[in-house]
């Protein structure tokens, strides 16, 4: 699966997306055209998009956030649905997240830069022992993708297949952008 909005027309939700809550809608910023949620209401938001799958297989978006002060957003992708895994970037904790539904089960130290695009990649994939792991890593666009993932957790439970998703809290009151969406086996 793939998506980079430059076929959806603007001011909608491509047909094949299911906003789980959000105003969310294609915008045209010069030749780029990009999903995005508004500044407000303050809560979290999610749209579900692609196949539905468990595992052996990887998600990776393109997300721009804005700073306003002391305050930022927080926004990721996932895999497995609404209580699936995702990877999520909290700025606001300086930090890169692993969450299970809405339980962290890793998190690191993370530098995020506002007002850029932010790569997020995250995959899960079954290990010879029959764990699985889930591996994550963000990285400012621009620059190159780290070869070694920045995040991981193993779990012992094989995953709920679902869609992918992207999702985002603008806790700044600024909007986020989402672009580039990739579904891979």
């Amino acid at each position: 699966y793939e998506n980079n909005f430059e076929q959806a027309p603007p001011g909608k939700v491509p047909e094949d997306m299911m906003v789980i809550g959000g105003e969310f809608t294609v915008k045209a910023e010069g030749t780029n055209k990009f999903l995005e949620l508004p500044g407000a209401p303050l809560d979290s938001f999610a749209v579900l998009f692609g196949p539905t799958e468990g595992a052996e297989v990887s998600v990776s978006a393109r997300i721009f956030g804005t700073a306003k002060g002391r305050r930022a957003p927080t926004f990721g992708v996932g895999l497995g649905g609404v209580g699936g895994f995702k990877l999520q970037l909290s700025p606001g904790k300086k930090s890169l997240e692993l969450l299970k539904d809405q339980d962290v089960k890793a998190s690191v130290t993370f530098d995020w830069k506002s007002a850029t695009w932010t790569q997020l990649r995250l995959q899960v994939r079954k290990l010879k022992d029959g764990d699985w792991k889930i591996e994550g890593k963000a990285w400012p666009q621009g620059v190159a993708e780290p070869k070694e993932w920045t995040i991981q957790f193993v779990d012992l439970e094989e995953p709920v297949a679902g869609k992918s998703s992207v999702l985002g809290s603008p806790f700044a009151g600024t909007p986020i952008g989402f672009d580039d969406l990739r579904v891979v086996k």
